[in-house]
């Protein structure tokens, strides 16, 4: 009886050290351990990648047309990510395996990147500068801009605004620094170009055809004198029925066509993001940059 129970503590007292065990860091085994080359985010879907959701929509697609602006002009990718939290993980090795685990900057000689990353809810920030940007942006200068554009409207709450803030004075630095590269501007969508002008050409010539046709409509009801027999065939001499019945028809149709065409010249591409195409694959980090909280 006595070495029953004692068996019997003897395996209650190793399930419990089993238990314990598989739960330490020590024994237990990630199954996708923790690399500074891998970004532990999903793969991104653009320039500026909210998994907090704190940018609204209209701020974000400003942000999208002005780095992808930039990234054209100055051959500079700057990227956002704001996250919720990066856990027990510092904020520094987390954007920092987020910026070379996405690949921001050129593949080429010229490496030029910044990653600027927010985690919200630990109230943190910081801002990874490639190898080959770190003389415009140097450590420094990155740290008071951030003070000075992105704390203020964060201490507010409103993430949107210093997020902005800060990218127009990494954008304005940059520029300043490498002798007055002109500001980035809108560009327009490819496939985009002269489309304002064919539609109105287009216009012009439905507007120019209807006229012709009701031109013709009653050039024919006025000629050879208009007998009794044309009288009968137009309806009295007007426009009641017969082929000019069929005006309205024909002038709807020209404004329907001229209409369906404004459409597929500008409604196909109202998604923003679609010509999204990745960053340069780069990646080329090597810690410059800098952080703080609010």
């Amino acid at each position: 009886m006595r070495k029953t129970f004692a068996s019997a503590k003897l395996m209650f007292a190793t399930a419990a050290l089993l238990l314990i065990t598989a739960g330490s860091p020590v024994f237990s085994q990630d199954p996708t351990p923790w690399s500074q080359n891998v970004s532990p985010l999903p793969a991104p879907t653009g320039f500026v990648n909210d998994y907090a959701g704190v940018i609204d929509p209209a701020t974000k697609a400003n942000l999208e047309t002005k780095l992808k602006s930039f990234k054209t002009t100055a051959g500079v990718e700057i990227a956002v990510a704001v996250v919720r939290t990066t856990g027990e993980r510092p904020i520094f090795d987390y954007s920092l395996a987020v910026a070379r685990g996405w690949g921001i900057g050129s593949k080429e000689s010229d490496d030029a990147s910044a990653l600027l990353f927010v985690a919200i809810d630990d109230r943190k920030y910081f801002t990874q500068v490639s190898k080959d940007l770190e003389d415009e942006l140097p450590d420094g200068l990155v740290g008071n801009l951030q003070r000075q554009f992105l704390v203020p409207e964060f201490k507010k709450g409103d993430y949107a605004k210093g997020i902005s803030d800060t990218v127009d004075a990494f954008i304005r630095t940059i520029n300043e620094r490498r002798g007055g590269i002109a500001a980035p501007a809108a560009t327009p969508a490819p496939g985009r170009e002269g489309a304002g002008t064919s539609q109105t050409l287009y216009s012009s010539f439905c507007c120019l055809a209807v006229i012709g046709i009701i031109l013709l409509i009653i050039w024919s009801n006025r000629g050879g004198g208009k007998s009794g027999k044309d009288r009968d065939r137009w309806g009295g001499g007007g426009f009641g029925g017969g082929a000019a019945s069929a005006l309205p028809w024909i002038i709807g149709s020209a404004i329907g066509s001229a209409g369906s065409s404004s459409s597929s010249d500008w409604g196909g591409s109202s998604g923003g993001g679609s010509d999204w195409g990745g960053f340069g694959g780069g990646g080329d980090f090597g810690g410059g940059g800098a952080g703080g909280d609010w």
